[in-house]
């Protein structure tokens, strides 16, 4: 849509919530500021050859509360189940293939399967979590949760974090290992842990507190999006300590594997 002056996306997005069902559409501006994209799941399950039209009627009711500003409809889209297959199945790729290129990537560095194993299963664990909070709070929570691009953004977003979090954590248990030769391999691990803690703790809640602020004060249009990087943020930096190390120590079953 283009607006004859620029607008707030957020009074975009706050005007049409009420006429959309109580769900606030996705509403980004492209380009200068009075054009803007709005993207809505307002009677996604309706196939009917009146829906686009109850839609359009309803995007008309919403936005004649702003005062002052035309508007013109440049282009519409309806997006229909052919299409969502093919955004979802290029959304689970997306995610396979970010998994297979972090685990070559840690065995690469690590020269051990072992911790290559343990971070993979760790991102596996971080992202049917986040999936796992959205199905159940959905409905639920009074704001957006949709699986869409945003969604799918924060997921690979997560793994990012998480794996760098991982990282982090592996390199001081090398680091060690490669001091306490005469130690127990699950003792120095231990130690090695409890010397990361508090930076990984440290610089979680940093990130944490930002985007806390952000999902309070951004606004409707991305607060499912800050949502799932607010349940990311805690669900990666516990599975690198709890998940992932663990699972590289029960890997290494063989005493000294790692030394």
């Amino acid at each position: 849509m283009r607006f004859e002056k620029p607008t707030s996306t957020t009074a975009v997005a706050d005007a049409l919530k009420n006429p959309f069902g109580g769900q606030a559409p996705s509403v980004k501006t492209i380009g200068t500021g009075n054009t803007i994209s709005i993207t809505t799941s307002y009677l996604i399950g309706e196939s009917g050859a009146d829906s686009e039209e109850l839609v359009t009627q309803k995007l008309n009711e919403g936005l004649s509360l702003i005062k002052d500003n035309k508007y013109e409809v440049l282009k519409s889209i309806t997006v229909g189940p052919t299409i969502a297959d093919d955004l979802k199945a290029a959304a689970i790729l997306a995610v396979i293939i970010s998994w297979v290129i972090m685990f070559l990537y840690i065995l690469i560095r690590f020269k051990k399967w072992q911790f290559a194993a343990g971070a993979t299963i760790a991102l596996i664990h971080d992202v049917l979590v986040v999936m796992s909070v959205f199905s159940i709070f959905t409905g639920i929570l009074p704001f957006s949760m949709e699986v869409d691009a945003a969604f799918i953004a924060a997921i690979l977003t997560i793994m990012g974090y998480s794996i760098n979090d991982t990282v982090v954590v592996f390199d001081r248990i090398r680091e060690f290992t490669g001091i306490h030769h005469t130690l127990d391999q699950k003792t120095v691990i231990n130690n090695a842990l409890n010397a990361t803690l508090s930076r990984t703790i440290n610089t979680s809640l940093t990130i944490f507190f930002v985007l806390l602020a952000i999902f309070i004060f951004g606004g409707d249009v991305i607060r499912g999006f800050t949502f799932a990087m607010l349940v990311g943020i805690v669900i990666g930096t516990y599975s690198s300590i709890c998940i992932a190390t663990p699972v590289v120590i029960d890997f290494a079953k063989e005493k000294k594997i790692l030394l």
